[in-house]
């Protein structure tokens, strides 16, 4: 695996490399970025990843400054799948002058859920990514469902700008418990992340809600938020949407996702699951 910390160096190594898939991170890898990996190697003929924490859509109370560093174990973990190509920038490199062109998301689809409650976040990701894109030129790029508003943003990002890249979507992973996995899992202590799988679990009985049959939506929402606050958790939202553009379904909508975010201690956890 060669890593590059320069635009210059790994476009210059791509060039002649034919079809690139395309993985970015901001690193602290674990088995949901890796399996992502493996699902992008067989797309093209050439697999490249980005490790960049990315300042940007971090708010001002947010983890920026503790986000963990853990390059050369997640160097070592991309090389056992095959990763061909690491771009590693530092920010001088990624913006060597404040940056002043932003891409700003539909209000109506990056303003509500994780929007609300992270007022600037899906600004900040789009725009990085643009950026690699730019950079990198893949012709396929995976992104989890794990976060499935950033997904349906950058696919939408994607279709409206007319990039001549393939967004290809990686199922989340999770541990035997349903906790699906995370970076921010390791901020858990012991008791929390025992804890942890209720927030699976509260979604879970959505969905099974759901596809029983029952249309109040609003009263399943509002007993899964019960359940977390019963158990000592802040939750910011259970939401019933529809897949393809996260909006309130209507009466007899097919194509859903339960979709949830809430506090455990100081850790924010987020997961959906799709119905």
């Amino acid at each position: 695996m060669e890593i590059h910390s320069t635009i210059a160096g790994l476009r210059a190594a791509l060039m002649g490399a034919g079809r690139v898939s395309f993985v970015p991170t901001m690193g602290n890898l674990h088995e949901g970025h890796i399996a992502l990996m493996r699902q992008a190697q067989p797309l093209g003929d050439c697999l490249v990843s980005s490790l960049f924490v990315n300042r940007l859509q971090f708010g001002p109370k947010e983890d920026f400054g503790t986000y963990p560093r853990t390059f050369e174990a997640d160097c070592a973990k991309m090389a056992t799948v095959g990763v061909a190509h690491l771009f590693a920038p530092d920010e001088r490199e990624m913006y060597p002058a404040p940056q002043a062109y932003f891409v700003q998301p539909e209000p109506v689809q990056a303003d509500i859920l994780e929007g609300e409650f992270r007022p600037g976040f899906f600004r900040g990701v789009a725009t990085v990514v643009m950026k690699l894109f730019a950079i990198v030129q893949p012709q396929v790029a995976v992104f989890g469902k794990k976060d499935y508003q950033q997904l349906m943003i950058i696919r939408n990002m994607v279709r409206e700008f007319a990039l001549p890249i393939e967004i290809v979507a990686g199922e989340t992973v999770r541990a035997e418990d349903g906790l699906a996995l995370s970076s921010r899992n390791g901020y858990l202590s012991a008791a929390e992340r025992a804890e942890a799988p209720r927030l699976y679990r509260a979604l879970e009985a959505v969905r099974q809600g759901v596809r029983g049959g029952e249309r109040d939506l609003a009263r399943l929402e509002q007993w899964a938020m019960a359940e977390l606050r019963a158990s000592g958790w802040i939750p910011q939202y259970v939401a019933v949407r529809k897949q393809l553009d996260l909006q309130l379904p209507a009466a007899h909508d097919s194509g859903l996702v339960v979709l949830g975010a809430a506090l455990l201690g100081s850790t924010r956890l987020i997961d959906n699951l799709e119905v």
